[in-house]
């Protein structure tokens, strides 16, 4: 016990009010915030039961939650990562400094990372006096939908259309372990992840482009989403578009195709009504983000990940 709260480890699957007074806690920093705390991988495997070799840190006072951490095992490469939020009117009293030593404990001072999404410096003081180092920044760019688009203009050969539901799906995640290869994060999508985000409110068939060859190969994908929208219960401000996952076969690298369906995306976005659009790219992606400043998008905000190095 300390200071009236305690942390408790649990993992794997949480109970369904435990679960609910996790997502609640989530839900209460996003409207203080104005920005979500965990990633978008971790609140589906929160909603829907997840990984087995997830576990959850939770801090209660009494019978009320004011902190939580989700620790993902299950990269054997990279190690662990965590994220973390604490209730806003509790911080600055050490929660999120439990969590975040109560995770080095539970992966035995192991390398560690830890996101923090959106710069600010409570994380960035927070991470440097945990002994983690700044190691990579995942830059959100943002561009206005009133501003004109350029024409898309598709390589010779490749047309485009929705999403099918029911018939898509094995040749989409096939591109998308293709084309993100080097992304373990997004490349290693199983069915399980693709089916958890279709079944989402969020989710428009028809804001799921894809593109095929004249051979009927799938050779791109972009991904639209909305947040904000009436049917998406995570987030509370006006509604945006989101370049959610943009990606291309290596048959059609270099041939344009990247830029004509995130114009395509673009034009579906502004045709719901939305008035600008979001999207995230590394920050070391040069030649990404030359692409994206060449469609009129600059930088907003970012999310960024620091990493302990461990104990030997």
């Amino acid at each position: 016990m300390t200071r009236g709260w305690h942390v408790d480890v649990a993992r794997g699957g949480l109970p369904v009010a435990t679960r609910d007074a996790v997502l609640a806690l989530l839900n209460g920093a996003t409207r203080h915030d104005g920005l979500r705390p965990l990633s978008e991988h971790a609140t589906l495997h929160l909603r829907y039961g997840g990984d087995r070799e997830v576990t959850h840190l939770m801090v209660w006072d009494s019978q009320s939650l004011v902190g939580y951490a989700h620790l993902d095992t299950t990269d054997k490469v990279a190690g662990p990562s965590a994220e973390l939020v604490v209730e806003p009117t509790r911080r600055g009293q050490g929660i999120g400094a439990a969590l975040t030593d109560t995770a080095l404990n539970v992966t035995d001072l192991r390398p560690l990372r830890l996101w923090a999404h959106g710069d600010s410096p409570d994380a960035a003081r927070l991470a440097q006096a945990r002994g983690f180092r700044r190691h990579r920044s995942l830059l959100q760019m943002r561009r206005s939908l009133y501003a004109p688009l350029p024409c898309p203009l598709l390589p010779p050969g490749v047309h485009v259309r929705g999403f099918i539901l029911g018939q898509d799906e094995p040749a989409w995640l096939a591109l998308n372990s293709q084309a993100f290869a080097t992304l373990p994060d997004q490349g290693g999508w199983t069915r399980a992840d693709l089916d958890a985000r279709l079944r989402e409110a969020w989710f428009d068939p028809a804001g799921l482009l894809v593109a095929f060859d004249d051979s009927g190969a799938m050779v791109g994908t972009h991904w639209t989403k909305v947040h904000g929208a009436a049917n998406h219960h995570d987030h509370v401000h006006d509604p945006i578009g989101e370049v959610y996952v943009l990606g291309v076969a290596e048959s059609a690298r270099g041939t344009g195709l990247g830029r004509a369906l995130t114009i395509l995306g673009l034009e579906h976005l502004r045709e719901r009504g939305l008035d600008a659009v979001m999207l995230y790219v590394d920050d070391s992606n040069d030649a990404a983000k030359k692409v994206y400043e060449g469609l009129g998008f600059t930088a907003w905000d970012a999310d960024v990940l620091y990493v302990h190095d461990g104990q030997a």
